[in-house]
């Protein structure tokens, strides 16, 4: 029965999404207050709606009904309960319907905190958010019911995928749904702007809150989702350029580029058309991701729905969203005029060359992403870009960003000079070319980029707590003064310095972690011992154990440095029984400073165990800085400023007759 209750939830969710996305784009056309208002209450009807389906389905879960074709299909009853509760959304349909859920509430969020929104705004918002939920609610109902009964019912279920029975993917993809999106919400803020033919510094400051908390949540869920595949497939790296990888890493590209534009058009009245380009381009790549994940063009640990009508459908939607709205903004962005004038070198230059960089960035992973699949298709020819190209192509193109992302808060407004704002910085310049020059003496004279890259990652942090002393006048007035000015910073300044300094962060764990790890793959019998970095490892034993639903085999390592004792680590080789899978668990020893990882592969008593060790160093700084970055979007968040509408410009004023 409550199966069916969460079927017919969705059923009238689509209906009401339908009322909600045409009859307030009736009223704000011919300004009929009514119709307008319909918007709100409609969105807070819709998202109950699809709240109530959600808990139907959860509950099918918990209780392990093996009467739903979905819970058969991703469930067991041996699973402990947060696999169960995970198991929602570890699959295609239920992972669809979390996102229906998230873009529900959203609409609801826009209903409930969009009173200082103008009425036709609003309504125009309320509504294209309901017609992308059409697509959504359509999608799951037509080709992805995830209330299909089964008849008669098994009585167990085949599981959930051992790969994704983890804490962290139990959080993983809301994390990152919240990011994907929370971008519908921008799109549709742009699609309204151009529907109104009026961009303005009102409609800036209300775009910025939703983009940044869409941009905090999905750095949260990539980074959540690199140190899964770091400590859970046991290969010692934390990011592979996987095409699902990088679907998630284009939208936050281009999320960083929204972001950084939507201040130029608040601050300054420019770079409107932009701004509205980046909105529609930054859910469209959201999209995209949803597409590769879910229509069998690929291969991946992340994809998890082989059906080509399904991705024949996204693909439709794909197109209809994003071309669309590039329709409507090749007719409607010729009408939206800039009255703000700057010169090259201003803080708006800068975050010009923020945006032409970060959308090169997006373009070069959408490049190496796509085009073996157009090659394949085309020509039936299989390559692969991996790595290598990645690695050849990004890391130049960061090269200049972050050299600019520490000037361009020292320019001021419209117009600015270079070298005033280079002086200011020249500390951050010695600071970091001394840790360049330590990293490439000191640890491998061989890698020269990956020390000049180092140096990037000081350059970051250093430059970015430069700034903000610089704010605060530190050492340039009395104490007590620094902290009034300390009280009177607004949120977002203290954010965006968190962010940049915390970006420098994550470059130094990338940069150390992947130049300068150690690795020593041997096979070892209990008893016998290897050595990793001054470290020496040995195999005690290995012991068979019994999980909730698996059996492992888990080595015990000890591990000794200079002959006293430091740690043990007990990696684990699991077969899952039902799906008859086995999983690595890694062990992972963190000082802060550096991982001592290990993992077990196969082996018996008679030839060995494979003991794969890594010794990596600043590896906990890659995840400690995108904690930090969303962090410091956060606290921009929590910014009042963010929260009421734009003061209008004042007229120039004339001269007195």
């Amino acid at each position: 029965m409550i199966p069916e209750l969460g079927h017919f939830a969705l059923i009238l969710a689509l209906a009401v999404a339908l009322v909600q996305g045409t009859l307030p784009l009736v009223g704000a056309a011919r300004g009929d207050g009514r119709l307008m208002a319909l918007g709100s209450t409609a969105a807070l009807t819709q998202a109950l709606l699809v709240v109530i389906a959600f808990a139907a389905l959860t509950q099918a879960y918990v209780t392990s009904d093996f009467s739903v074709a979905n819970v058969v299909a991703n469930s067991h009853s041996a699973k402990p309960l947060i696999y169960k509760i995970s198991g929602v959304w570890g699959n295609h349909e239920g992972s669809m319907l979390l996102w229906a859920l998230i873009l529900a509430v959203f609409g609801a969020a826009v209903a409930l905190f969009g009173a200082n929104l103008p009425d036709t705004l609003r309504a125009r918002v309320l509504a294209i958010q309901a017609l992308i939920g059409v697509g959504f609610l359509a999608f799951l109902l037509f080709t992805s019911n995830p209330f299909e009964r089964l008849s008669p019912a098994p009585a167990d279920g085949n599981g959930l995928n051992p790969l994704l029975q983890d804490p962290g993917l139990a959080f993983h993809p809301p994390l990152l749904y919240l990011g994907y999106v929370g971008f519908s919400v921008t799109y549709a803020f742009a699609i309204a702007a151009l529907l109104e033919g009026r961009v303005d510094p009102a409609w800036a400051r209300w775009v910025r809150p939703w983009t940044l908390a869409a941009w905090c949540f999905l750095t949260l869920g990539i980074a959540l989702g690199s140190w899964w595949a770091y400590y859970i497939l046991g290969w010692g790296g934390f990011w592979f350029w996987d095409p699902v990888e990088n679907a998630s890493l284009m939208p936050w590209l281009a999320g960083t580029a929204l972001l950084h534009s939507a201040i130029v058009v608040e601050k300054r009245d420019a770079l409107k058309s932009w701004t509205v380009l980046l909105a529609i381009l930054a859910f469209s790549l959201s999209l995209l991701g949803t597409f590769l994940v879910r229509s069998g063009v690929l291969t991946s640990v992340h994809a998890f729905a082989q059906d080509p009508a399904r991705g024949l459908y996204i693909l439709a939607f794909l197109l209809t969203v994003t071309g669309g709205g590039l329709a409507l903004y090749a007719w409607r962005a010729p009408k939206l005029t800039s009255s703000g004038l700057f010169q090259a070198v201003s803080r708006e230059g800068a975050l010009i060359l923020n945006n032409l960089l970060l959308c090169t960035l997006a373009a070069t992973v959408l490049l190496g992403t796509l085009y073996p699949l157009f090659l394949d298709l085309l020509t039936g020819n299989k390559v692969s870009v991996g790595p290598p190209f990645f690695n050849a192509t990004f890391v130049p193109i960061c090269a200049p960003l972050f050299a600019a992302l520490c000037v361009g808060p020292f320019l001021g407004w419209k117009r600015a000079e270079l070298w005033p704002a280079l002086q200011q910085l020249r500390i951050a310049f010695f600071v970091s070319v001394i840790a360049a020059i330590v990293a490439a003496v000191a640890i491998d004279s061989r890698s020269t980029l990956a020390a000049v890259a180092f140096g990037f990652g000081v350059w970051l942090i250093v430059g970015s707590l430069v700034e903000f002393a610089s704010r605060l006048r530190l050492g340039r007035a009395p104490w007590a003064e620094s902290m009034r000015r300390l009280r009177a910073t607004p949120r977002a300044a203290i954010g965006m310095t968190i962010s940049h300094a915390a970006l420098g962060v994550v470059v130094l764990g990338a940069v150390a972690t992947g130049a300068w790890h150690l690795e020593v793959i041997q096979t070892l019998k209990p008893g016998e011992k290897t050595r990793i970095g001054g470290y020496d490892i040995t195999l005690v034993r290995v012991d068979n154990v019994q999980g909730p639903n698996y059996v492992a085999e888990r080595a015990t390592l000890d591990v000794t440095t200079g002959g006293r004792p430091f740690t043990i680590l007990q990696p684990e080789r699991r077969l899952f029984t039902v799906q008859r899978r086995q999983v690595a668990e890694t062990a992972i020893h963190s000082d802060g400073l550096r991982d001592l990882y290990a993992a077990m592969g196969e082996g018996d008593p008679n030839t060995g165990w494979v003991i794969r060790l890594y010794l990596n160093p600043l590896a906990p700084w890659i995840w400690l800085g995108a904690a930090l970055c969303a962090f410091g979007g956060f606290v921009s968040l929590s910014d009042r400023r963010l929260r009421i509408g734009a003061p209008s410009r004042r007229p120039a004023v004339q001269a007195a007759e």
